[in-house]
Formats: structure tokens, C-alpha cells, sequence
């Protein structure tokens, strides 16, 4: 009998996540020799998920609920173990892709702009049907993007890490050539995992190469953007905009240069709020614990050395 354990304990997550797991019928059991596989709901806490680990010495498999993991293998939790590892990538990419859409328009429109207005103004914007729209990343939030996309007749360049197309994209690049791409963008979206290759992947000289009247949207991990780079290319006007859901640091501290930089929209993570992922995730959890109850391929398997 395989036996799955859900940790830590506390919370409505943790509730909702057990009650779905018990009338789906998987074998629940107490953390200890009999777990064979883990439902970790520990958001962000690596220390947590490595104790956890010590006390079920026979885990074979490890269900994380984020989508990006670049916690977990910072500090080095994912190696050096023979377990599964699984996250929620690509269970969350329909909430974060209407995020994304959301931010261009309100970039395209000025929206910031008029927000923070006392007067009529000039009448301005831009529309998105027609533009350059260049992607970085090809998970779930990026193939759900392009869905979303596609009424609008965005030309949509991918850059990933490896050159295989992706439905509704134009055409893919590899990262190296990710400045000559930016070059020619209207719009820059940034759905990249974090990892060692990717940190700080728009820097002072990404933004030069970008046109002055391109926007940036980030709706992955801060650390993607060099901040210092971005406040300096907006206030010198090297670059039109930026959206960011995601800041490096997080929370963007109160009073930081972004708060009051007109070209800039910031809301704090809300791509995803808890509502919205709390039923995706359980679903998702349900999913891949029958599968593992049977021996049947698992969604969102982490690749340890990659970092995603």
C-alpha cells in the first residue's frame, strides 16, 4: 500500500487539499516510515520541506505547490535525494497569462498615466493588434499567452532555451540570441523560471538594446530584471515602460524609485492570489497522487539540475 502524507498540517490549504485527497480515495498516512510520497504545501520554505524529508526516509516523490522552485534549489533541497519532484508548473498559467494581458493593455493605454492624473490630458495610446511581442520562456503561462494573444494578430517571437516551436508563436529563438529580439519588440514579457542562467537577464545592456518606446512585463520572478538597471532606463527614457507583478527586492520596499516612476505599474504578486490558485492546485495535487498511487507519469516533474 502506497501511503502519501500532506505537510504541514495548518491552514485552509492544508484542509481543502486533505478533504480532496480523502474522497479521491488516495491513502493518506502520518508523516513517518510508512510515507511514500509527500504533498508539500510549505509556500517558500525550504528549512521546512528538508526536516520533513528527514523524517520520512522512504519518500519517493515530492509534490511542491509553487510553480517556480528556485527556492527549493537554492538551497540545494532538490538534490542529492532519489525522489520525484513535482510543482505546480503550468497549473497556474491561465490567472497569470490574463495577468499579463492585463498589464499590456494597461501599458499600451497610458492606464498608470491616467490613473495618477488631475487633468484631461492629451489623448494617446496604442493599440496591441499588429505588435512585436517577444516572450522569454516557454511554460504553461507563455502557451496560454499566446492563446490569449492570437485575436489580437500579435507577431509573437518565444526565446527559450532550446529552439522548438510552439503553437501560435511566430517563430523561436534560442536565449543567446535574446538582444538581437529585443531590438525590434514593441512588448517584452518576461515567464522564465528562475535559475543561475536567467538571473538578472535584463541588465544595463539588455535595456539599451530595447527600443524607447518598449514596455517590459514581468510576470515571473523579480530577479529576472537587474532593478538598478530598470530604474535608471526609465528615468533616463531608454525604455518606454514597465509592469511588473513580480520585484526584485520582494516586497518592492515602500518608497523605492519604482513607486513614483510614472512609466511604472507594479502590483504586488497578485497574478496568482491564493483564491485563484487554491482549486489549481488541488487539482493538480489529486491528479498527480492517483498517478503516483498506480505508477502513472506525474505533471510538472522538476528536473534538478535544470532548476524547473
Amino acid at each position: 500500500m502506497v501511503g502519501i502524507s500532506v505537510m504541514p498540517h495548518a491552514g485552509d490549504m492544508s484542509t481543502a487539499v486533505t478533504r480532496a485527497l480523502r474522497v479521491a480515495g488516495v491513502p493518506l498516512v502520518p508523516l513517518g516510515p510508512e510515507t511514500d510520497g509527500i504533498v508539500w504545501l510549505g509556500f517558500h520554505d525550504p528549512v521546512g520541506l528538508r526536516d520533513v524529508l528527514e523524517q520520512a526516509p522512504g519518500a519517493r516523490w515530492v509534490q511542491l505547490p509553487s510553480a517556480g522552485v528556485d527556492d527549493y534549489a537554492r538551497a540545494g533541497v532538490l538534490r542529492g535525494r532519489d525522489v520525484i519532484w513535482t510543482s505546480a508548473k503550468g497549473a497556474y498559467s491561465r490567472p497569470v497569462a490574463e495577468h499579463a494581458l492585463a498589464l499590456i493593455l494597461a501599458m499600451l493605454r497610458h492606464l498608470p498615466e491616467r490613473a495618477r492624473a488631475g487633468s484631461w490630458g492629451e489623448q494617446k495610446g496604442t493599440s496591441l493588434h499588429g505588435q512585436n511581442v517577444v516572450i522569454v520562456g516557454a511554460g504553461g503561462v507563455t502557451r496560454e499567452l499566446l492563446r490569449l494573444l492570437e485575436p489580437f494578430g500579435a507577431n509573437s517571437v518565444i526565446v527559450r532555451r532550446r529552439p522548438d516551436p510552439l503553437p501560435g508563436a511566430t517563430r523561436t529563438v534560442t536565449q543567446e540570441h535574446l538582444r538581437d529580439e529585443l531590438g525590434t519588440a514593441d512588448i517584452v514579457v518576461l515567464a522564465a523560471a528562475l535559475t543561475p542562467d536567467t538571473r538578472f537577464l535584463i541588465g544595463q545592456r539588455e535595456i539599451a538594446t530595447m527600443r524607447p518606446d518598449a514596455i517590459l512585463v514581468n510576470v515571473a520572478r523579480g530577479a529576472l530584471v537587474d532593478t538598478k538597471a530598470l530604474v535608471d532606463g526609465l528615468a533616463d527614457g531608454r525604455i518606454g515602460g514597465a509592469a511588473l507583478d513580480v520585484t526584485h527586492p520582494e516586497p518592492l520596499p515602500d518608497g523605492h524609485p519604482l513607486w513614483s516612476q510614472p512609466r511604472a505599474l507594479i502590483t504586488p504578486h497578485s497574478a496568482d492570489t491564493t483564491g485563484m490558485i487554491e482549486p489549481l492546485l488541488r487539482e493538480r495535487v489529486v491528479q498527480n497522487a492517483l498517478c503516483f498511487v498506480v505508477g502513472d507519469p506525474l505533471e510538472g516533474i522538476v528536473d534538478p539540475e535544470l532548476g524547473y
